[in-house]
């Protein structure tokens, strides 16, 4: 592999790992597969998503393909390997083992980062693909804070981050000419690489910080007053709509939990 080839000292290795976020159910054996091989995780870094699929593109149990993908997938995986996460945390030197989640630029989201359909009870699905994408990001941004407020008791650090706009496969279904637009704004893929390895592994990073955000290509950001609104509950003086999307997330995955 090129990597090897690059760093031809290096003692580490990579292994393939089977995972379908679009599938729930065949999600739980992904996670069996792993802890087979391994008694520990110090970083989990849900960096998966798809962008603007074809129109009606949907999962295995008909979520939309962005939703399902992106945010329904990553929270159930994470969950799945909580139970290690938190043995790992218990040896570990402090604010060394984290989950980190891949949300983006942000903009493109609805006030609060995510709106739920009141008819369906999930959440409001576009008709600019782009806007349900956006609201995916920063769903992950609240996921990230949220999980801080679930397990940052247990030792586990959680941070969202924004990999930056990079020239990868992720715009393939985006027209032509949008893209052609977009392309002189785009880095190269390893500047993404910088912004996950800081929030996954900078020692600037600690236990004050879990729940953060990280902005392109390795600083913390600071957020809009909206999306700070919402990862706070309502007894905090909030809106409460990181804690409503993480309620719907269990909902959702009920029957593989």
């Amino acid at each position: 592999m090129s990597l090897q080839k690059d760093v031809p000292l290096s003692k580490g290795r990579i292994e393939f790992l089977k995972l379908d976020l679009a599938d729930q159910s065949s999600i739980k054996a992904s996670a069996e597969e792993f802890l087979k091989k391994e008694s520990r995780l110090d970083v989990l870094t849900n960096n998966a998503g798809v962008m603007s699929p074809p129109a009606k593109s949907v999962d295995a149990q008909g979520h939309d393909l962005m939703i399902g993908t992106n945010i329904i997938g990553p929270w159930l995986f994470t969950q799945y390997l909580l139970p290690v996460l938190k043995s790992t945390a218990a040896t570990a030197p402090p604010g060394t083992v984290r989950v980190t989640w891949a949300g983006s630029l942000l903009d493109f989201a609805p006030k609060g980062g995510v709106e739920f359909d009141e008819k369906t009870g999930g959440l409001k699905i576009y008709g600019q693909p782009q806007m349900t994408y956006g609201e995916t990001k920063a769903a992950n941004a609240l996921l990230a804070s949220e999980f801080a407020r679930h397990y940052g008791k247990d030792g586990i650090i959680s941070i969202g981050w924004n990999p930056g706009n990079l020239k990868t496969d992720l715009g393939r279904h985006m027209s032509i000419i949008f893209y052609t637009l977009v392309l002189p704004l785009l880095y190269k893929p390893k500047f993404g690489a910088y912004t996950i390895l800081y929030a996954g592994w900078s020692s600037d990073i600690n236990a004050s910080l879990n729940g953060a955000y990280v902005w392109p290509f390795g600083r913390m950001a600071v957020l809009k007053p909206d999306l700070l609104a919402a990862m706070k509950s309502k007894e905090d003086g909030g809106t409460g709509e990181a804690k409503r999307l993480w309620e719907w997330c269990e909902k959702e995955c009920k029957k593989y939990l």
